[in-house]
């Protein structure tokens, strides 16, 4: 039975990637509560009338069109990240949960 090589290399790659992870996945769960919070405000304007619905869906509108341009320039970035190694998955995922 062949042990595999461990190098320090290989040992560093696995910590980059577990640490990418992590806050890939701290970064994600921070943008969904920043999300939940600005849902919550965009409802207690409309509830209280500062703001009206047309209002809120042109601002939709145009974030949309902004999302879509950024969309564009995240996937090359999207490439860099080793979303398919095990440990930046292992990474991610604690980084959602404790993030």
């Amino acid at each position: 039975m062949a042990v595999p090589d461990i190098t320090s290399g290989s040992i560093i790659s696995l910590i980059v990637a577990f640490v990418l992870g992590l806050l890939v996945g701290f970064l994600i769960k921070k943008i969904v509560q920043v999300g939940i919070i600005l849902l919550a405000i965009v409802i207690i304007l409309l509830a209280i009338g500062v703001i009206s619905p047309h209002t809120v869906e042109s601002e939709l509108m145009q974030l949309g069109q902004t999302a879509t341009q950024a969309e564009s320039k995240v996937s090359a970035y999207l490439n860099l990240l080793p979303y398919n190694s095990i440990v930046f998955i292992i990474g991610l995922v604690i980084g959602l949960v404790k993030g």
